[in-house]
């Protein structure tokens, strides 16, 4: 017969207690997520939905794509983590994944009403609005 340890039920609680509050990241691995966030490359979901004392959440990081891959640079352990990050930082990503997304959907908007060709090949002043050349 095999016997099992039993752990110390308080220093199971106080890791419990840690993972509740999350962890709180140094200023340059936040501002690389931040980064990521801005580009909505963070997916974020609250670490306990059933107990809303716990206001840590649980962060999974995709690594740019395309040519932001190509000039956001990320540290190797980012790479596809999944983070448990603390309140205040969560705040404050949620907050910059929210502005990044308002302002690509306003430039886009903006380029889909933009008209190029009255910018390319009409000058004011011009007889006809063509280009000499």
């Amino acid at each position: 017969m095999k016997n099992i340890q039993i752990t110390d039920v308080s220093s199971l609680k106080n890791d419990l207690n840690k993972y509740r509050k999350g962890k709180k990241l140094e200023i340059p691995r936040f501002n690389q997520l931040a980064r990521l966030a801005y580009l909505g490359r963070l997916v974020m979901t609250p670490f306990d939905l059933e107990d809303p004392s716990v206001e840590s959440y649980l962060v999974h990081v995709m690594p740019p794509e395309g040519m932001a891959g190509h000039f956001i640079d990320l540290d190797e352990d980012l790479q596809d983590a999944i983070l448990i990050l603390d309140s205040e930082q969560s705040k404050a990503l949620i907050e910059i994944l929210r502005n990044g997304v308002q302002e690509r959907a306003r430039m886009y908007q903006e380029l889909n009403e933009r008209d190029f060709y009255f910018q390319s090949f009409y000058k004011p002043g011009e007889p006809g609005g063509k280009q000499e050349g």
